[in-house]
């Protein structure tokens, strides 16, 4: 199994930083760039997407809670109407301005709590599927792979629209297909435990859960953190051992 890897970027905010994009670009394929409701500014976002052309990296919307303050992990209780115009909103500024840079808007990843409350809870999901789908041109929908793939897909089916799974590098698997909440303990995975995970994942499309159950989730892309430097360092790592061609 070939994974991409894609990465959460473009979430700084004015004078306040976020993430080490700079360094972290150069090793990813795909870019969940932030549209400015959750995180992201203009400027910051026609850099990111300036530095994605510059590494020919796929570029993603990363569409979040009009919510700042607590940089989009706090839900919001929107009405379906209000959702479906808050994302298409988002694509809609990210993807004009790649298209003045000569560049094309490929998918969509919510961020944060939109994205959890996608998963969890139907009527979201269908909601921001409806808002993706009826965007003016196609766009894939990112959304975690879990056992509950086939249902997902047969949702997006229904809407015309493509779905890319993704699974988490560094992230502990419950044993119903989702992440152990970050309040338990070895919900994050030791850089150890990280890169074995990502060796199993690619090896056999399978993660072992919290209990030691084997997992099968089917996964297009890899989620990766570069928020600091061990991150950037694991994100080289687990680049080399994905595409050891391509390592120097």
């Amino acid at each position: 199994m070939t994974l991409k890897l894609n990465c959460d970027l473009g979430e700084s905010f004015g004078s306040w930083k976020m993430g080490m994009d700079d360094a972290v670009m150069p090793h990813v394929d795909q870019a969940n760039i932030a549209c400015g409701f959750h995180a992201g500014d203009p400027l910051v976002l026609q850099k990111t997407l300036l530095l994605a052309k510059e590494h020919g990296v796929t570029i993603g919307a990363h569409p979040g809670y009009p919510d700042l303050v607590g940089f989009g992990r706090r839900s919001i209780k929107a009405t379906a109407a209000e959702l479906k115009a808050m994302v298409v909103y988002q694509i809609a500024a990210i993807d004009g301005m790649a298209a003045s840079l000569g560049l094309t808007l490929e998918y969509v990843k919510p961020h944060g709590a939109m994205y959890n409350d996608m998963m969890a809870d139907d009527s979201v999901r269908a909601s921001i599927m409806e808002a993706v789908a009826s965007y003016h041109r196609p766009i894939v929908l990112m959304l975690q792979g879990t056992p509950n793939a086939e249902k997902h897909r047969a949702e997006a089916a229904g809407y015309g629209l493509n779905l890319w799974f993704e699974a988490f590098a560094d992230r502990c698997y419950d044993d119903d297909g989702r992440l152990l909440a970050r309040t338990r303990e070895g919900a994050v995975h030791s850089r150890e435990k990280m890169l074995a995970q990502v060796r199993q994942l690619a090896d056999t499309g399978t993660v072992t859960t919290i209990s030691g159950n084997t997992l099968n989730l089917h996964s297009d892309t890899l989620c990766v953190h570069g928020d600091n430097i061990e991150g950037v360092k694991a994100i080289e790592e687990i680049r080399a051992m994905l595409h050891p061609e391509s390592a120097a």
